[in-house]
């Protein structure tokens, strides 16, 4: 009995992986054994980074609080935890856009967590 291959699906496979590899440098767009590696390794980095992402995010939403709370003279620390002690539920996303566009509001935050 002689040997079937499935042209169609192994195309439409080949075709797949080479899409995604559009944009490459050189022979990772064009030939598929190696943009199947480099495509590979790139969701491999996007999984990975879609991770990370949330925490940079969060990294730089405390820097933003903290800068902000030493202008009004306290600490990210002690101003974080003063309002955990009063029951202020309110993420660090929206203290630190309060922070940068809305000074003013951020201080009177800062004045009801400190009393």
């Amino acid at each position: 009995m002689p040997k079937t291959s499935n042209n169609v699906a192994s195309r439409k496979r080949r075709k797949k992986i080479l899409k995604h590899a559009k944009g490459y440098w050189g022979s990772r767009s064009k030939v598929y054994t190696v943009a199947k590696g480099a495509v590979e390794k790139g969701l491999l980095h996007a999984y990975r980074d879609r991770k990370l992402k949330k925490r940079t995010f969060r990294q730089l939403w405390i820097v933003r609080i903290n800068a902000a709370a030493r202008v009004n003279g306290t600490t990210y620390s002690r101003l974080i935890h003063s309002l955990n002690e009063k029951g202020v539920v309110i993420n660090r996303k929206i203290l630190a856009n309060l922070a940068v566009e809305n000074p003013d509001a951020f201080a009177e935050i800062v004045k009801f967590s400190s009393n």
